[in-house]
């Protein structure tokens, strides 16, 4: 889902080819969004910067808070997902163990609507393929490239004569740029060309830039991030970053990112939202949408909260909220205390969200929304037509209820 630098310039090109928005966070810690997770493409809005210090995190599986029903044994859950997964998809067994496997792992319980949402997931944002191909990808590349030329003054037709020299496998850069048909080639590409940087003689910065890949379009960040708080269980020699473009690591950290967090929403329609929008986007933009009530004000319903210029608090929200400070019976640093909180599900209990949805409520007469769907645009190089999260949320909710039929 997004730009970069240097070198290649194609590099910058893969990252915004990704189809995980740039606003997931690497879930467990309470970061600013980063881009996950997640889907067709980047959301609009600008990421924002992680808060000094905001470092929370939030990993207590879902399991002990949503079911008290009997937990089923790994046998009965594997026999629960053969009926639950289509009949046609290739390799099906391979997917099951795979899907098992991580909710094993993750200590998540094996019930019909968590494995429903992350077969929905997968169908929607890989058909079921291992490493999904990216249609014109060459082109999409080289056209990236050009433009990082052009910015970087350096003649396409220089960049073109360095990337014709061998790479680690034996064939050109070139040559591989020309025959790219998936992210994990992308990936591999790149990685090679940020070791060979110093021999290729390219003035630009190469970097590897590919931010989202796999089966789920999990952000790297994400995987990076969840695995120095949940320990990966594959050992496989492979790199990290690597792992996330197979399809054992992509549905496992997908699973984490949709899964892994306490989210008492009405409809897994909105986990959804926040898989492709950030965790708690769909809480946060009822809480905006809230304000905005209270406040008069016209505000963005994207689910980001709070936004740091340098150590500086700003953001249309934030702004929003201290014209309320009297009313809500807050200060200014109790505020933005409050919502450094908003990608962790403390926020819910905060003092802020609690005094500002009671104002609501009366004002309303009634119980105002707790949940909503995030209003983003998606962009990619991938997307021709105009698409949002709420697109993407209604599009896997489909497929959840196709799946959770076949039962």
């Amino acid at each position: 889902m997004n730009r970069h630098s240097s070198s290649l310039l194609v590099l910058l090109a893969l990252s915004a080819c990704s189809s995980q928005p740039n606003r997931v966070p690497p879930l467990p810690l309470a970061a600013a969004p980063v881009s996950q997770n997640a889907s067709v493409g980047s959301a609009a809005s600008t990421p924002v910067s992680t808060p000094p210090g905001n470092n929370t995190v939030s990993m207590l599986p879902p399991a002990a808070v949503i079911t008290a029903k009997r937990a089923l044994s790994e046998t009965e859950g594997a026999a629960l997902l053969n009926r639950l997964l289509p009949a046609t998809i290739h390799d099906r067994s391979g997917w099951s163990q795979d899907i098992i496997s991580a909710f094993t792992a993750l200590k998540l319980p094996y019930q019909a609507d968590y494995f429903c949402a992350v077969a929905a997931v997968i169908e929607q944002e890989s058909s079921w393929q291992a490493d999904p191909v990216v249609p014109n990808l060459p082109a999409i590349v080289w056209s990236k490239i050009g433009e990082r030329a052009n910015s970087h003054l350096v003649p396409l037709p220089v960049v073109k004569a360095a990337l014709l020299k061998t790479s680690p496998n034996g064939k050109s850069y070139k040559a591989r740029i020309d025959s790219l048909r998936t992210e994990r080639e992308m990936n591999l590409l790149f990685e090679d060309m940020a070791t060979e940087a110093s021999r290729m003689g390219l003035p630009l910065n190469m970097k590897n830039p590919i931010r989202t890949g796999g089966p789920m379009q999990v952000s790297v960040e994400f995987a990076e991030a969840h695995s120095r708080i949940w320990p990966y269980p594959y050992r496989t020699g492979n790199s990290l970053r690597n792992e996330v473009f197979t399809r054992h690591g992509g549905v496992y950290f997908g699973t984490a990112i949709l899964l892994q967090y306490p989210a008492p929403y009405s409809s897994m329609r909105y986990r959804f939202a926040d898989f492709n929008a950030g965790r708690y986007s769909s809480r946060n933009a009822a809480f905006q949408a809230a304000l905005s009530q209270l406040s008069g004000r016209q505000l963005a319903l994207d689910g980001d909260l709070l936004s740091y210029r340098g150590k500086q608090a700003t953001g249309n929200t934030y702004q929003a909220l201290l014209g309320l400070r009297n009313a809500l019976g807050m200060s200014q640093a109790a505020i933005e205390l409050d919502l450094q909180q908003e990608k962790n599900s403390a926020f819910a209990q905060s003092a802020l969200y609690r005094k500002l949805f009671a104002l609501a409520d009366l004002r309303a007469g009634k119980l105002v929304a707790r949940e909503r769907m995030p209003q983003i645009e998606l962009h990619s190089p991938k997307i021709s037509r105009k698409l949002t999260t709420q697109w993407f949320a209604d599009k896997v909710d489909g497929r959840y209820q196709r799946c959770m039929m076949r039962q």
